[in-house]
């Protein structure tokens, strides 16, 4: 039953999402300077809209003589779309925020990841490309297109809240801005 809430979470936090991008607002960002990480997503993003466009063009002509399984593939399919369109509005209207007055630095990826990471529990932090990344214990990569740019090393643990609601402590935490170099300075020029 909580997975199922969920779920539904979830998918109204994502239409939240791509109302807040037709209407071109962020979220969260308002006292805090924002950092994003959709820029390298953007095309295969609408690369895989427009296939799933195609997918349901192509299944509207050759179902239209059976009307019920039409009808039902047609929904599923235009939801596919909307839903991908959704999860790249998550991404743009939900960056990275750098909160100087209240000391923390909020990492975001769509709807599913949100972090808070007080500044003062930030040993290091440093710019890294990486493209590979090893599942460990007490890290956690948020990824955008298998790579990350940011790397930061953590003195106490902070609490990362996953998904379907597991809870684990993380003391590394890699993860990818467009502007790595820019937040990496400011976050610099923060912690002093």
């Amino acid at each position: 039953m909580r997975a199922g809430w969920l779920l539904a979470r979830h998918e109204v936090r994502l239409l939240g999402s791509l109302a807040l991008w037709v209407v071109r607002r962020t979220h969260g960002t308002k006292s805090g300077s924002a950092f994003g990480y959709a820029r390298g997503q953007g095309a295969m993003t609408a690369g895989f809209a427009f296939v799933c466009l195609v997918e349901t063009v192509a299944l509207s002509v050759l179902l239209r003589q059976w009307p019920a399984v039409h009808a039902a593939v047609l929904f599923l399919d235009v939801y596919t779309v909307v839903f991908v369109v959704a999860l790249h509005a998550s991404s743009v209207v939900r960056p990275h925020v750098l909160h100087v007055e209240g000391g923390s630095l909020r990492i975001r990826r769509y709807v599913h990841v949100d972090l808070c990471v007080p500044l003062e529990r930030i040993a290091s932090v440093r710019r890294e490309l990486r493209m590979t990344h090893e599942r460990a214990e007490d890290e956690l990569d948020v990824e955008v297109g298998s790579r990350t740019t940011v790397t930061l090393t953590l003195t106490e643990p902070v609490t990362h809240v996953t998904f379907l609601g597991r809870r684990r402590e993380v003391r590394l935490v890699r993860f990818h801005a467009d502007d790595a170099d820019g937040l990496v300075r400011a976050l610099g020029r923060a912690r002093v």
